[in-house]
C-alpha cells in the first residue's frame, strides 16, 4: 500500500525535533543543569521510538491489530493489510533505512539503560532486517522469527495467515469495526496478488520449493479455496460476531460475496503457481540448492541467532550439547528399567508405553486439554517463587485450525495483545493424539505459556511500542526453554521422574535443530537423513519429525536459534553467580533478564552487566 503522508510528516517532524532538542542542548550546556539535559533528551528518545514503532505500523498493520493500537489517531489502521508486492516491500525497506539513520544518528550522551536498550535493539533489528530486504527473493522479518525464502508455501502466505488473524484478532464491536472487517477483505485480493508477483519472479530466478513442500502447500490451498467459495473462511467468522453483538448481518453478505469471488479467484492463481512450480521442482530440501541459497542461508542464520557463528560452529555446539543432555538422561532410564540401547532407542520405546499415552479421538483431545489446563494453573501458583515482579497473563488454550495442522509444529504460543484485551494463545496441534505424551506434555505447555512465551510477552508489552513490536528469535525461544529450565528447578518432576525425562529430551530435541537445519542448509542432507535424525538420535517421535523438518526446510535457520539462545541465557546467570557470589539472587537475576525485554544476544549481555554492577557490593 501507499504510506500515507501523515506519517511521513509525523517522522520528519520529529526527526527535526531531535535534531533542535540536540541544538538546543549543546547551545546551553554550559549553564543547563547535566540532569535537566539527560531529561530532555530522554523525551526526545522516547518520542523517537514511539514514531519509529507507528511508522513501522503502517507498513505492517495487522500487527497494530494485534497489540490493541489500532484506536483514536491510529485507528485507520484497522482497516489495512501489509502490502505485500514487490513495490510494498521496497517501499518498507526504505522506511526502515530512514528510520535507522535518526535512531543512530541519536545523542546517547545522559540516556538511562533502559533508553540506550531500546536504541540498540531498534538499530539490530533494523540493520538485520534491511540486509534481508537486500536479497533478491524471500519474506524478510522485522524483529521476528521467521526467515522464509519462499513467500507463499505450506506454513507460510496470506492464504494461512489472514484467515488465523481475522478471526483470533479483528475484533466487531460496533459497525466502524464491521466497515474496517470488509475494507481488509477488499484488500486481499491485491495482498495475494502481490505475493503472486514474488514467487513468479523467484520461479523466474530458478528458486523453487522443493516439491514435497509443494505438495504440502497445494493440498492446503485447495482447502482453503473450497472453504473461500461458501463463506467459511472471512463471511462466517463476521456472521457470529456481527450476532453476538446483535447487529444486522449486510456486512457479512458483503464479506461471502467478497470472498466467494475476488478472494477465491485471486487463490486460484496463487495455486495454478504453484502447481507450475511443483512441475519443476525437485526434492532437494536445502536452501543452498538453491541460486543465492549460501548468502540467504549466512543472512537466515546471523537473523535466527544474533550472532556472527557459522554453520559449522552452530553444527559443532548442537553435536556437543546433544551428547551432554543424553548423558543427563541415561541414568534417568536406567532407573525406571530401560537399560538396552541408545538413548534414542530407549526413548523409542518409551514412547510406546501406553501408560503415558492418551485416547485416540476427540476423548484423547479433551484429556490433553485438561493436562494443560492443570499444568497451567500448577505453574502460576510457583510464579513468586521465581520472580519478583510478577503478572497475570489473559491467555487461552486452543487448537490449531484443523486446515493448518498438517503444515503445522506440534504447538506454538505467544503473547497477547498490548492492551490486554487480545489473550496469549497456546496453539495445540491435535490431528493426532499421538503427536503428544504424558511425559512431554507438561514441558510442552511451561515453554508456550508460563513461565514462556505468554508469560514473557506480559512484560515485552509493558515496553514501548517498538520494544512490544521487536522480537528476536534467540531470546524468543532462549528465554521459553529457560522456562522450562526454571519448571524443573520449581518441581514439576520431583514425583514423576519421567517427566524430567520429556524435559531432556525438549532440550535435546533443539539441539538436534541446530544439526539439522545447519545439515540441510549448509551440508547436503537430504529430508530422509534429516528425519532419521531426530528418530535415531533422541527417540523423537516420527509423526512430529516430518512436519518438523519441513519446517525448517521453509524456514531456514529459525531452528538454531533456541538452544543457542538458552545456552546463552544459561551461561549469562553462571556469569552473575560467579561475579556476585553471595548478593547472587534466583529472582532478582530472571527480573533483570526478563524486564530488559526481548533483546539480541549482545544486548542481554549488556543487560546481565548492568545487573551485576548494580548488585555488586
Amino acid at each position: 500500500m501507499t504510506i500515507a503522508s501523515t506519517a511521513i510528516t509525523r517522522r520528519q517532524a520529529l526527526a527535526g525535533l531531535g535534531a533542535t532538542s540536540a541544538l538546543a542542548l549543546s547551545g546551553c550546556a554550559a549553564t543547563a543543569r547535566p540532569e535537566a539535559i539527560s531529561q530532555a533528551r530522554s523525551i526526545g528518545a522516547q518520542r523517537l521510538l514511539e514514531v519509529v514503532g507507528y511508522n513501522l505500523l503502517e507498513h505492517e498493520p495487522e500487527r497494530a491489530t494485534a497489540l490493541g493500537v489500532d484506536t483514536g489517531r491510529y485507528a485507520y489502521l484497522r482497516g489495512r493489510l501489509e502490502d505485500q508486492s514487490p513495490e510494498g516491500q521496497q517501499t518498507y525497506a526504505a522506511t526502515l533505512r530512514e528510520d535507522l539513520a535518526r535512531v543512530r544518528a541519536f545523542p546517547r550522551e545522559g540516556l538511562d539503560s533502559d533508553t540506550l536498550t531500546s536504541l540498540d535493539v531498534v538499530e539490530s533489528a533494523y540493520d538485520l532486517a534491511l540486509d534481508g530486504f537486500a536479497l533478491p527473493y524471500g519474506d524478510t522479518p522485522v524483529g521476528n522469527w521467521r526467515t522464509a525464502p519462499y513467500v507463499v508455501i505450506q506454513n507460510v502466505g496470506e492464504y494461512l495467515a489472514l484467515p488465523r488473524f481475522m478471526q483470533s484478532n479483528h475484533k466487531v464491536e460496533n459497525g466502524d469495526d464491521a466497515d474496517a472487517y470488509i475494507e481488509r477483505m477488499e484488500q486481499m485480493p491485491a495482498v495475494f496478488g502481490g505475493e503472486l508477483a514474488r514467487i513468479r519472479a523467484a520461479r523466474g530466478m530458478g528458486v523453487v520449493p522443493p516439491s514435497f513442500l509443494l505438495d504440502k502447500a497445494l493440498r492446503q490451498m485447495e482447502q482453503t479455496i473450497a472453504s473461500a467459495g461458501k463463506g467459511e473462511l472471512f463471511a462466517d467468522d463476521l456472521r457470529a460476531k456481527l450476532a453476538a453483538k446483535g447487529m444486522p448481518e449486510s456486512h457479512a453478505n458483503r464479506a461471502k460475496s467478497i470472498e466467494a469471488g475476488p478472494i477465491a479467484e485471486a487463490l486460484t492463481r496463487q495455486l495454478e503457481e504453484l502447481r507450475a512450480e511443483r512441475a519443476v521442482a525437485t526434492d532437494d530440501p536445502g536452501i543452498s540448492a538453491r541460486p543465492h541459497g549460501d548468502a540467504f542461508y549466512g543472512w537466515a542464520l546471523r537473523s535466527s541467532t544474533t550472532t556472527r557463528l557459522t554453520p559449522d560452529e552452530v553444527h559443532r555446539q548442537g553435536l556437543e550439547e546433544l551428547d551432554a543432555l543424553h548423558a543427563r538422561m541415561d541414568p534417568i532410564l536406567r532407573d525406571i528399567g530401560y537399560t538396552s540401547g541408545t538413548v534414542g532407542e530407549r526413548m523409542q520405546a518409551l514412547s510406546q508405553d501406553p501408560r503415558y499415552q492418551f485416547a485416540e479421538g476427540d476423548p484423547g483431545r479433551a484429556e490433553i486439554m485438561d493436562f494443560i489446563a492443570e499444568r497451567v494453573e500448577w505453574i502460576k501458583a510457583q510464579m513468586p517463587r521465581a520472580f519478583n515482579t510478577l503478572v497475570d497473563p489473559n491467555m487461552e488454550v486452543r487448537r490449531i485450525p484443523p486446515a493448518e495442522e498438517v503444515g503445522a509444529p506440534g504447538a506454538y504460543g505467544g503473547a497477547g495483545s498490548k492492551d490486554g484485551t487480545i489473550p496469549g494463545r497456546f496453539w495445540i496441534n491435535l490431528r493426532t493424539t499421538d503427536l503428544h505424551r504424558k511425559y512431554d506434555l507438561a514441558d510442552l505447555t511451561y515453554h508456550e505459556t508460563i513461565p514462556g512465551h505468554v508469560w514473557e510477552g506480559e512484560y515485552s508489552n509493558r515496553l514501548p511500542l517498538i520494544r512490544s513490536i521487536l522480537a528476536f528469535n534467540p531470546f524468543s525461544e532462549g528465554w521459553a526453554l529457560y522456562g522450562e529450565q526454571m519448571a524443573d528447578e520449581l518441581g514439576a518432576y520431583d514425583d514423576f521422574t519421567v517427566g524430567r525425562l520429556g524435559y531432556l529430551q525438549s532440550l535435546a530435541f533443539r539441539a538436534c535443530r541446530m544439526v539439522v537445519d545447519t545439515g540441510l542448509h549448509a551440508k547436503g542432507w537430504s529430508r530422509a537423513k534429516a528425519v532419521d535424525f531426530f528418530v535415531t538420535r533422541n527417540g523423537s517421535k516420527p509423526a512430529g519429525v516430518e512436519s518438523e523438518v519441513d519446517r525448517y526446510c521453509s524456514w531456514p535457520g529459525q531452528a538454531t536459534g533456541y538452544k543457542l539462545g538458552h545456552s546463552r541465557i544459561v551461561d549469562q546467570r553462571a556469569r552473575a553467580q560467579r561475579e556476585l557470589g553471595t548478593a547472587y539472587d534466583f529472582k532478582a537475576f530472571n527480573d533483570a533478564v526478563v524486564l530488559g525485554g526481548n533483546v539480541p544476544m549482545d544486548v542481554l549481555e549488556k543487560n546481565v552487566g548492568r545487573y551485576i554492577a548494580k548488585n555488586s557490593s
